[in-house]
C-alpha cells in the first residue's frame, strides 16, 4: 500500500467529538503535497490517525456554504 502524506495547512475548526476524544474537523490539508484542500474528517488527538473523510475544492466548499446557508435560514 502506497503512504499517503499530508499537511494540515490550516485548522479551520471542529464541528464535534466523540467519547473516545477524536474530533470531527474542517482543516485546509494538502495531500501527497498537492494543493490544499477543504476537508473534513474525524482525527485522532494527536492528528496521527485519521478516519475517511470528504474533500473539497475552494469552489465545491463555497457551494456547500450556499447549500447549508439556505438550509438554515429561519
Amino acid at each position: 500500500m502506497n503512504q499517503i502524506n499530508y499537511e494540515i495547512k490550516e485548522h479551520i475548526g471542529i464541528i464535534s467529538e466523540n467519547k473516545n476524544g477524536w474530533t470531527k474537523e474542517l482543516n485546509l490539508v494538502s495531500w501527497n503535497d498537492n494543493d490544499p484542500k477543504y476537508d473534513i474528517r474525524e482525527w485522532d488527538p494527536k492528528h496521527e490517525k485519521m478516519s475517511r473523510g470528504i474533500t473539497l475544492t475552494e469552489e465545491e466548499a463555497y457551494e456547500l456554504s450556499i447549500i447549508l446557508s439556505g438550509e438554515f435560514e429561519g
